[in-house]
């Protein structure tokens, strides 16, 4: 079993990444995923990942809609070997792989729709003989409860869960569905926003 610590959301608050720090330290967490938004608006990147990488605790992080691809890279070399960029890449821990695609077909650092899926795909075909499979986004998914808030989801991001049906689907993005969870086919679909979710898988 690999137990994990996913959040999202922390626009640059170095103080709510000192407490996430903590929290993965006291539960003792195999991984840490940052499911987008770290920066806010990319004013600043000064400890926002230090805390974790004095822990040496594995983070695997994508980018938001409120920093570039470029900047997830910069941060995730900056505090190699701790820190791995998921974005269309893969992570491979025994028999547990973990995929993603970050940004959002909305807001600063947007994409296209299109772009999510095929970066997606690139990132879960890397992924070879896993039983298990965590794909990571920061937008949620078209169709899903997240889109109480007004905000569509992503078609690609729902495509991507029934093709490559993944046991598990992270998303952020909409802070007021932090927390909320639910079964799209087998896949457990969890917006983590500002609201850690501990898992083991």
């Amino acid at each position: 079993m690999t137990k994990i610590l996913a959040v999202g959301d922390i626009h640059g608050d170095t103080g709510f990444v000192k407490k996430l720090a903590e929290k993965a330290k006291k539960e003792n967490v195999d991984l840490v995923i940052l499911a987008g938004d770290i920066t806010f608006a990319e004013q600043s990147t000064k400890d926002l990942l230090g805390p974790f990488a004095k822990l040496k605790k594995k983070v695997l992080l994508i980018p938001g809609n409120h920093e570039s691809p470029a900047t997830v890279d910069f941060l995730s070399k900056l505090y190699t070997p701790y820190v791995h960029n998921l974005h269309s890449y893969s992570f491979q821990k025994d028999n547990l792989g973990i995929f993603g695609a970050g940004t959002a077909n909305m807001g600063i650092h947007q994409i296209k729709d299109e772009e999510i899926f095929n970066l997606l795909k690139k990132a879960n075909s890397t992924l070879k003989k896993t039983e298990k499979k965590v794909m990571v986004t920061h937008i949620h998914p078209a169709g899903s409860k997240q889109e109480f808030s007004g905000w569509p989801g992503s078609k690609a991001v729902r495509r991507a869960i029934k093709e490559f049906k993944p046991d598990f689907a992270i998303t952020a993005h909409i802070h007021e569905a932090a927390g909320l969870e639910e079964k799209m086919g087998k896949t457990r679909v969890i917006n983590v926003s500002r609201k850690p979710k501990i898992f083991e898988i």
